[in-house]
C-alpha cells in the first residue's frame, strides 16, 4: 500500500470539507478550493480526518492513491495556511516594488518589466542592501506559487560569474572562476 497515500488528512479547524461524490470542496480563511477525484479513488471522512482509498492495486490506481492524498493535503494546507515561495534578486541597480497587485521590476533591461498578478497571488517585495532585494511570491495553490516563481525567474536567471540575477532563496549558485591575470 501506498506509504504517502494511507497516510489521514487532519481537517483543521478552521476548514471546512463537503464531499460529493468525487467531488471534493474545502473552504478555508484563505479561499475556497474544489478536487475532482479520479472514479477508482474514494475519500471518505473520519471525524476530522479524511482518508483516501483505491478500488484495486493495479499500478495506477497505486500511483493514484498517493498522487490524490498529496494533491487534497495541498488543497487543505492552502487554504487554511497558504503557500510562499521566496526570490531573491541580486544585482547593481535592479530595483522592485508592488503597484496596485502589480510588480514591477528593473533587471537592467532598457525598460521596466511588469508582472500582473494572478488570481489568488500576490506579492511583497523586501529590500536588505542596495544591492539585494527579496520578492515573496503567496497564494493558496501551490502549483500555481511555483509557477508564477519560476516565470519571475525567467525574467532574469542567475548567472554564474557574478552571481547577479533571480533567483529562488534557498538555490545555491555554482560560482566559476573568472579569467586570470599573468
Amino acid at each position: 500500500m501506498s506509504r504517502i497515500g494511507r497516510k489521514p488528512i487532519v481537517i483543521p479547524a478552521k476548514v471546512e470539507v463537503k464531499i460529493d461524490g468525487q467531488t471534493i470542496t474545502a473552504k478555508g480563511p484563505k479561499g475556497e478550493r474544489h478536487l475532482e477525484v479520479h472514479p477508482n479513488i474514494s475519500v471518505k471522512r473520519e471525524g476530522n480526518e479524511l482518508h483516501v482509498t483505491r478500488a484495486t492495486d493495479e499500478r495506477n490506481d497505486r500511483a493514484l492513491h498517493g498522487l490524490t492524498r498529496a494533491l487534497l493535503f495541498n488543497l487543505i494546507t492552502g487554504i487554511s495556511d497558504g503557500f510562499t515561495k521566496s526570490l531573491t534578486v541580486e544585482g547593481v541597480g535592479y530595483n522592485g516594488e508592488v503597484k496596485g497587485s502589480n510588480l514591477v521590476m528593473k533587471l537592467g533591461y532598457s525598460h521596466e518589466i511588469v508582472y500582473p498578478a494572478p488570481e489568488n497571488i500576490s506579492f511583497e517585495v523586501q529590500r536588505d542592501t542596495p544591492l539585494i532585494f527579496h520578492v515573496r511570491v503567496k497564494g493558496i495553490d501551490k502549483q500555481q506559487v511555483g509557477q508564477v516563481a519560476a516565470e519571475i525567474r525567467e525574467m532574469r536567471p542567475p548567472e554564474p560569474y557574478l552571481g547577479k540575477g533571480v533567483r529562488y532563496s534557498d538555490e545555491v549558485i555554482r560560482r566559476k572562476a573568472g579569467k586570470t591575470g599573468k
